[in-house]
């Protein structure tokens, strides 16, 4: 397609002409799924993301203002997405890792008649600095000066290391009781 064309259908597309969109779009999917096989190395994943990043066009597509090549915004579009989608992913899995370990855990207390309390059911579910803090605060005594100074930060963030951490754990009581 040439680019006189190309920013007649943008143009059309931007008014509101669906035909003109549809046209785009079609033109360049192929484009876009390509780029996303190489980059995520995942045909399926690609294949979502092109989807996703199509929608993405046909709702943005009046904010595009023509200061790049059309294939260019759509690429930026698939690329944060792509992003996106690797960030979610790998949170997931440690998230995932992370349930997998208390299990892991819980059973060792168990199987050696050693008492996993809910609290500890709990806390497993905490990011790992806010547990570390909870537990020297909590459980060893420790001063937010002293936490600082173990973990290499400000008291003021082990403070808030702690009351985040406290108020998690209240709202999965609260939630734990129901």
């Amino acid at each position: 397609m040439s680019q006189e064309r190309e920013r007649a259908l943008i143009q059309q597309a931007q008014r509101g002409d669906s035909a003109a969109l549809a046209s785009l779009i079609h033109e360049h999917y192929s484009f876009v799924f390509k780029y996303l096989v190489k980059v995520s190395m995942d045909p399926k994943m690609a294949e979502d993301l092109a989807q996703d990043t199509m929608i993405r066009c046909m709702e943005n597509i009046g904010r595009y203002d023509g200061s790049s090549l059309f294939s260019s915004w759509l690429i930026t579009i698939a690329t944060r997405l792509f992003i996106d989608k690797t960030r979610r992913k790998k949170r997931e899995n440690s998230w995932m890792k992370q349930e997998e370990n208390a299990r892991r855990l819980r059973w060792n207390y168990e199987s050696q008649q050693e008492d996993w309390t809910d609290l500890l059911d709990l806390m497993s579910r905490l990011p790992a600095d806010q547990r570390i803090a909870i537990l020297l605060k909590h459980y060893y005594g420790y001063t937010y000066d002293e936490i600082g100074t173990l973990l290499g930060i400000p008291a003021g963030t082990a403070k808030s290391r702690v009351s985040c951490g406290l108020t998690e754990l209240r709202k999965e009581a609260v939630r734990h009781e129901r």
